[in-house]
């Protein structure tokens, strides 16, 4: 859908379960080549595959669709950005309506 990229500009943890597709050394290796670090979530942790699922259906709605994505290079140039407004901006109903960072600090001060 994006087009062809050969690296990215900044290594990216790329998050999965542990499905096969997802283990497979060729997988693997691919993302290696284009700059991305595959991560898994725990086995038998069903709870954090749901995090990481919540993640992704947030981030496609609030940033990927209401932004121009014509091809790979400019969504993985603009998710830097994209993940910057995320964890200090943008709003979670989760922590009060709070970004990640303002939640963290608030914690911090109590």
């Amino acid at each position: 859908r994006f087009g062809r990229i050969n690296m990215l500009s900044e290594p990216i943890e790329w998050l999965t379960d542990n499905g096969s597709c997802f283990i497979a050394k060729d997988t693997a290796s691919l993302l290696r080549e284009i700059g991305m670090e595959p991560c898994t979530t725990p086995v038998r942790s069903p709870q954090s595959n749901g995090m990481a699922e919540a993640f992704v259906k947030t981030f496609k709605r609030d940033y990927v669709s209401v932004n121009p994505t014509p091809d790979a290079e400019t969504v993985i140039a603009q998710l830097p950005f994209w993940f910057e407004h995320y964890n200090n901006l943008h709003p979670h109903s989760a922590l009060g309506y709070q970004s990640p960072r303002e939640f963290i600090n608030s914690q911090s001060q109590t």
